[in-house]
This record gives C-alpha cells, structure tokens and sequence, in this order.
C-alpha cells in the first residue's frame, strides 16, 4: 500500500511538508495545495514558489491544478513538466462554494457542465505532456451520478483515479458512500485510489481487507490531526516527543517565514484546530489558543499542553 498526504489550502504548503518528511517517515507521495490558472496558465508567484523542485528536495510531490479551462490548464502543466514534473493532478474535488461558483473542482461535476468536462478532458489528455491524475468527488448531488461519471473517466488514460466518495452537496458532513467506491474498484480501468475519512490504523486496515487489491489511499485530515499516523502504520515509533519535536520546527520556520505576529498566530490557530483533539483533555486549551491575541500568550498555553496532557 502506498501512502499519499491529500493537500489542504492553506497548511500543507512546502515547509510543512519537508518538515513533516523529516519527522515522520512513511509518506510516498504528497500533493500540493491547487495552483489556480489564469489566463494563458500564468499561476500567481506563491503558488509557483511552493512547487519548485528545490523546495520540495525532500519529497516526492504531485502539482495539482484547479480550472475548468483547458488552454489554462495545458500551460500550466507544461510550466510543471519543464520543472522537472512527470505527472501533475487535476482537482475535480474541491468543495469550496467560492470554487465550484465558478465551475471549477466538484462544480465541474454538474450534470449541466457534463458535456464541457468531457470536451475538457479530451482537450488535456490530448496535448499535455505529462502524465495526468484525477481527484474527484463521486457527483454533484446525488451518489449514482458516479455511474457515468465512470464511464466517462474510463475513457480516457488516467494514470490513477483518486475518488472521495462524497458528493459536493454532502460536503463532509455524511458518511463516505465506500458502495460508490466499491463500483469503480471494480469497474474501472484506470488504478484508483481511496479518500475520504481514514482518520486511524485501523481505518486503513479495514479498507486493506475491504478492498485487498487497492494499491493506494490518500489521507488528509487523518494525518493533519494525526501526523504521525502513516509512520506508525509502516512501523516507525511515533509519539508525544516526536509530535513536539515536529510542532517547534515547524513553528520556527514559520516564524521565520511570515511577517509579523498576526500572520504567524492564524497560521498555528488553524493548525491546532486539527491537532488539539489528539490530546487527553484538549478543549480548554483549545479554547486559549483561539482566543489568543499576543504570542507570548499563545506560546506559554501550547507549551502547558504539550506539558500537561498526553496523546490521546
């Protein structure tokens, strides 16, 4: 099985990444945050800035690309290819409303935008030059839309199929439809992947015995919450001191990299939304963090709670 780190805006850009790397091994493939084309395929500086190959030295990473235009999408991937980049993915999943307003991510799942995805689709398999992955979600707003989404993914040389089984419209409020899932791993020609709601090691062990031939499973909120969830599942031992140790490393590189307090303090609040809940006795904690106005104030409870409570 191999092990893939789902991207999230905003958190997994490339320091997080190589310093994730660092301290918990186990990570095949990680893929970065969607760079949005513009026309002609120019992507703003931040967004080329976190796919250069030399900040990303340590990993292995997949580009993904967020558009419903092929001319954009073609320049963008051929700007990736000349990066050194063999495959990049295409973002059919994102279930964002200032997204799919526009089209783009599962918007371009609609049934109304269905003839436009397939010309899409033929345009981009047609002229990129590399390779080209998907991430979708299962259909717009009703799970058996997936049936000719299917079909249609199935015509096309898709080197892996990534599939969150969920619908926009579900968000991720309901529980994954692995029925849905179940449908494409045996039907589809393309390999495919599982995401969506592997959030322990034994999640990842029921869906080995569900699905024995699956090769692949991407994981996002799982591993922000749990970053050293793939390492214990590969056999590297992982706990409270390895967690500090990989939090202070990368608080000081953000530190470094954003200007000012006010920056830095969103950043980490953000974080902590997703890494709190694996402490004893985390709310209160919590709690400060988010109210925190001063650094010095947020610094003094992070560090009581790595203090006080233990991992979950």
């Amino acid at each position: 099985m191999q092990y893939y780190f789902a991207p999230l805006e905003g958190i997994t850009g490339y320091l997080y990444r190589n310093i994730h790397h660092k301290h918990f091994p186990g990570i095949d493939r990680y893929y970065s945050p969607f760079v949005v084309t513009r026309d002609g395929g120019i992507m703003k500086r931040k967004e080329l800035r976190d796919i250069l190959p030399e900040n990303n030295r340590e990993v292995t990473l997949i580009p993904q690309i967020l558009t419903n235009h092929a001319e954009n999408f073609l320049c963008a991937a051929e700007t990736m290819y000349e990066l050194g980049y063999q495959e990049v993915n295409l973002n059919l999943g994102c279930p964002s409303g200032t997204v799919t307003g526009k089209g783009r991510g599962s918007g371009f799942l609609k049934w109304e935008n269905r003839s436009k995805l397939q010309h899409f689709l033929e345009e981009i398999y047609q002229y990129a030059k590399p390779k080209i992955s998907i991430k979708t979600r299962i259909g717009w707003e009703d799970p058996e839309e997936f049936t000719d989404l299917l079909q249609l993914y199935n015509t096309f040389p898709i080197c892996e199929l990534t599939i969150h089984p969920r619908t926009r419209t579900e968000m991720y409020r309901e529980g994954v439809h692995r029925e849905i899932f179940r449908q494409a791993y045996k039907t589809s020609v393309n390999p495919v992947c599982y995401n969506g709601d592997i959030k322990t090691e034994d999640d990842v062990r029921e869906l080995g015995q569900e699905f024995p031939q699956l090769s692949s499973v991407m994981i996002g909120r799982g591993l922000l919450s749990n970053p050293g969830l793939v390492s214990r599942i590969v056999g590297k031992d992982t706990g409270k001191q390895e967690l500090e140790a990989f939090y202070y490393e990368l608080f000081d590189a953000y530190q470094q990299e954003l200007s000012g307090d006010v920056h830095l303090l969103h950043k980490m609040k953000e974080l902590w939304i997703f890494m709190a809940p694996q402490f004893t006795e985390h709310e209160k904690y919590l709690k400060q963090i988010k109210k925190s106005r001063k650094l010095s104030e947020y610094e003094t409870v992070v560090r009581k709670l790595f203090y006080e409570q233990e991992l979950a």
